[in-house]
Formats: C-alpha cells, sequence, structure tokens
C-alpha cells in the first residue's frame, strides 16, 4: 500500500510539471528563443540544443534552473530573467508538442 501511495504522489509531481502551458502563447514569446534554438526548435548548430520535441516537464525544470541561477549560462540569463512561471510553461508547452 505504501508503494502505491509514493508511486502516486511521485506521479502527481511529476504531471504538476506539465500540462498547464498554452502552446499557442507559448509560440507567441518563443520568438525570441528562435535566434539559438531554431524558429522551430531545431538549432541551425550544434553549439545550441533543439528544443522541439523535448518534454514538457525536462524544459519547464530547465528553464527555472537558469532563472533561478542553478544552472549559470551568460546567454540563458537575460533570456529567461522575465519569464513569468506562465510565460515558461507556455514556451515549454510549445516545444514540447513540435518534431
Amino acid at each position: 500500500m505504501r508503494a502505491l501511495i509514493a508511486v502516486c504522489l511521485a506521479w502527481f509531481s511529476l504531471t504538476a510539471l506539465a500540462g498547464e502551458g498554452d502552446p499557442v502563447a507559448g509560440e507567441a514569446r518563443a520568438k525570441i528563443c528562435a535566434a539559438c534554438h531554431g524558429i522551430r526548435g531545431i538549432s541551425p548548430t550544434d553549439i545550441w540544443p533543439n528544443l522541439a520535441g523535448q518534454k514538457e516537464g525536462y524544459l519547464i525544470k530547465q528553464i527555472k534552473a537558469f532563472k533561478d541561477g542553478v544552472r549559470v549560462d551568460p546567454t540563458m540569463a537575460p533570456m529567461v530573467n522575465p519569464l513569468t512561471e506562465q510565460d515558461i510553461k507556455d514556451i515549454a508547452a510549445y516545444y514540447a508538442r513540435l518534431e
């Protein structure tokens, strides 16, 4: 029984990261990302990662890590600092739905 409860709690905490974003709003907000990550989330160079098709929860976690300073990158900091929680969810939802 405890194992079932633990699994349920883990599942709920993971799904709380995803599924709340608006991909249409995310597409509009992600235009600034296209310079490095490509218009449809496919980077034009191997210097920057592709974002298209990444899992929504993963993208949320990584964007928040840049915003919170857990991940440090001088290029990403000014891009993520003005983002709201909803912006982050929307951008993640947009990229997660791209192929």
